[in-house]
Protein backbone atom coordinates (compact mmCIF):
# COMPACT_ATOMS: atom_id res chain seq x y z
CA UNK A 1 0.00 0.00 0.00
CA UNK A 2 2.64 2.61 0.96
CA UNK A 3 4.70 1.88 -2.28
CA UNK A 4 1.29 2.17 -3.97
CA UNK A 5 0.98 5.56 -2.88
CA UNK A 6 4.54 6.42 -3.50
CA UNK A 7 4.75 5.65 -7.12
CA UNK A 8 0.92 7.75 -7.60
CA UNK A 9 2.80 10.44 -5.67
CA UNK A 10 5.59 10.19 -7.53
CA UNK A 11 3.58 9.90 -11.15
CA UNK A 12 1.71 13.05 -10.03
CA UNK A 13 4.94 15.17 -9.03
CA UNK A 14 6.27 13.97 -12.52
CA UNK A 15 3.09 15.36 -14.37
CA UNK A 16 3.43 18.27 -12.46
CA UNK A 17 7.11 18.99 -13.39
CA UNK A 18 6.34 18.49 -16.41
CA UNK A 19 3.65 20.80 -17.06
CA UNK A 20 6.04 23.42 -15.15
CA UNK A 21 9.18 22.94 -17.61
CA UNK A 22 6.56 22.95 -20.69
CA UNK A 23 5.27 26.33 -19.41
CA UNK A 24 7.99 28.13 -18.38
CA UNK A 25 9.75 29.78 -20.62
CA UNK A 26 11.68 33.10 -20.80
CA UNK A 27 12.78 35.50 -23.26
CA UNK A 28 15.60 34.24 -25.43
CA UNK A 29 17.13 37.06 -25.55
CA UNK A 30 18.13 37.58 -22.24
CA UNK A 31 20.27 33.96 -22.52
CA UNK A 32 23.19 33.38 -23.93
CA UNK A 33 24.37 30.60 -25.86
CA UNK A 34 25.44 28.39 -23.06
CA UNK A 35 22.51 26.54 -20.61
CA UNK A 36 22.72 27.98 -16.84
CA UNK A 37 22.06 25.77 -14.07
CA UNK A 38 20.85 28.11 -11.23
CA UNK A 39 21.32 26.01 -7.63
CA UNK A 40 21.25 27.63 -4.05
CA UNK A 41 24.30 28.81 -3.35
CA UNK A 42 23.25 28.50 0.38
CA UNK A 43 22.89 25.00 0.50
CA UNK A 44 25.22 22.79 1.68
CA UNK A 45 24.22 19.98 -0.76
CA UNK A 46 23.63 22.44 -3.72
CA UNK A 47 27.03 23.93 -3.03
CA UNK A 48 28.93 20.14 -2.59
CA UNK A 49 26.83 19.43 -6.30
CA UNK A 50 28.06 22.25 -8.14
CA UNK A 51 31.45 21.59 -6.96
CA UNK A 52 31.00 17.34 -7.89
CA UNK A 53 29.35 18.74 -11.68
CA UNK A 54 32.68 21.30 -11.75
CA UNK A 55 35.27 18.26 -11.37
CA UNK A 56 33.38 15.59 -13.80
CA UNK A 57 34.83 14.87 -16.75
CA UNK A 58 32.28 16.38 -20.18
CA UNK A 59 32.05 14.84 -23.96
CA UNK A 60 33.94 17.00 -26.15
CA UNK A 61 30.50 18.12 -27.86
CA UNK A 62 28.71 18.91 -24.39
CA UNK A 63 26.78 22.18 -24.64
CA UNK A 64 28.41 24.75 -22.24
CA UNK A 65 27.19 25.40 -18.67
CA UNK A 66 27.10 28.70 -16.19
CA UNK A 67 26.61 27.67 -12.68
CA UNK A 68 25.00 30.87 -10.85
CA UNK A 69 23.66 30.90 -7.40
CA UNK A 70 20.01 31.68 -7.57
CA UNK A 71 20.91 34.09 -5.27
CA UNK A 72 22.64 36.11 -7.72
CA UNK A 73 20.94 39.28 -10.27
CA UNK A 74 22.21 36.82 -12.91
CA UNK A 75 19.70 34.13 -11.74
CA UNK A 76 17.11 36.72 -11.31
CA UNK A 77 17.46 37.66 -14.92
CA UNK A 78 17.97 34.36 -16.35
CA UNK A 79 14.58 33.51 -14.43
CA UNK A 80 12.38 36.48 -15.34
CA UNK A 81 8.69 36.15 -13.91
CA UNK A 82 9.69 32.51 -12.72
CA UNK A 83 12.17 33.83 -10.12
CA UNK A 84 10.86 34.27 -6.46
CA UNK A 85 12.93 35.62 -3.66
CA UNK A 86 13.53 33.56 -0.74
CA UNK A 87 15.12 30.15 -0.62
CA UNK A 88 14.20 28.06 -4.32
CA UNK A 89 12.38 24.41 -3.77
CA UNK A 90 14.39 23.32 -6.62
CA UNK A 91 17.46 23.99 -9.00
CA UNK A 92 16.77 25.38 -12.83
CA UNK A 93 18.25 24.53 -15.90
CA UNK A 94 17.72 27.82 -18.27
CA UNK A 95 18.46 27.08 -22.11
CA UNK A 96 19.71 28.80 -25.00
CA UNK A 97 16.23 29.05 -26.03
CA UNK A 98 15.06 30.22 -22.82
CA UNK A 99 13.18 26.79 -21.75
CA UNK A 100 13.34 26.91 -18.10
CA UNK A 101 13.78 23.15 -16.32
CA UNK A 102 13.19 22.68 -13.26
CA UNK A 103 14.48 20.25 -9.89
CA UNK A 104 14.81 17.14 -11.45
CA UNK A 105 14.59 17.57 -15.13
CA UNK A 106 17.09 19.83 -14.75
CA UNK A 107 20.03 17.43 -13.89
CA UNK A 108 18.76 14.28 -16.10
CA UNK A 109 18.99 17.02 -18.67
CA UNK A 110 22.81 17.37 -18.02
CA UNK A 111 23.21 13.64 -18.08
CA UNK A 112 23.73 12.97 -21.75
CA UNK A 113 26.91 15.78 -21.79
CA UNK A 114 28.60 13.63 -18.93
CA UNK A 115 30.86 10.79 -19.02
CA UNK A 116 28.50 7.71 -18.05
CA UNK A 117 25.85 9.87 -18.32
CA UNK A 118 23.75 8.44 -20.66
CA UNK A 119 23.76 4.96 -19.25
CA UNK A 120 22.43 6.63 -16.11
CA UNK A 121 19.98 8.22 -18.29
CA UNK A 122 18.72 5.26 -20.13
CA UNK A 123 18.14 3.63 -16.46
CA UNK A 124 16.22 6.87 -15.20
CA UNK A 125 14.14 6.63 -18.39
CA UNK A 126 12.26 2.97 -16.86
CA UNK A 127 9.37 2.99 -16.01
CA UNK A 128 8.98 3.11 -11.90
CA UNK A 129 12.78 4.47 -11.82
CA UNK A 130 11.74 8.03 -12.74
CA UNK A 131 8.78 8.69 -10.86
CA UNK A 132 10.70 7.07 -7.78
CA UNK A 133 13.82 9.54 -8.69
CA UNK A 134 11.07 12.87 -8.82
CA UNK A 135 9.62 12.06 -5.50
CA UNK A 136 13.14 11.80 -3.99
CA UNK A 137 14.66 14.29 -5.40
CA UNK A 138 10.89 16.53 -3.69
CA UNK A 139 11.96 15.38 -0.33
CA UNK A 140 15.50 15.99 -0.40
CA UNK A 141 14.75 19.34 -2.00
CA UNK A 142 12.48 19.93 0.94
CA UNK A 143 14.28 18.79 3.81
CA UNK A 144 18.16 19.70 2.67
CA UNK A 145 18.57 22.70 5.22
CA UNK A 146 17.67 20.41 8.32
CA UNK A 147 19.46 17.04 7.08
CA UNK A 148 22.56 19.00 5.00
CA UNK A 149 23.40 22.37 6.57
CA UNK A 150 23.57 26.13 5.30
CA UNK A 151 26.92 27.30 4.58
CA UNK A 152 27.00 31.54 3.80
CA UNK A 153 26.85 32.96 0.24
CA UNK A 154 30.15 33.29 -1.24
CA UNK A 155 31.21 35.77 -3.87
CA UNK A 156 27.88 37.17 -4.82
CA UNK A 157 27.34 40.35 -5.86
CA UNK A 158 24.94 42.35 -8.20
CA UNK A 159 27.36 41.33 -11.08
CA UNK A 160 28.01 37.80 -10.79
CA UNK A 161 31.31 37.41 -12.95
CA UNK A 162 30.25 34.17 -15.53
CA UNK A 163 33.96 33.45 -16.82
CA UNK A 164 34.76 31.66 -13.40
CA UNK A 165 32.06 28.96 -13.68
CA UNK A 166 32.06 28.08 -17.31
CA UNK A 167 32.48 24.61 -17.60
CA UNK A 168 31.30 21.88 -20.53
CA UNK A 169 28.26 20.21 -19.79
CA UNK A 170 25.26 19.05 -21.59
Amino acid sequence: MVCLVCLVFGLNEANKMNQINKTNQINPSRVSQACILIYDGQCRLCVTAKNGLEGLEAHADATPIRMVPYQSEEAKLALGESYRPGRPNAAFLVRPNGEIARGLDAFLALLPGLKGGRALSVILSLPLVKPFGYLLYWFVARYRYSVFGQVPLEGVSENTSPSNREILHK
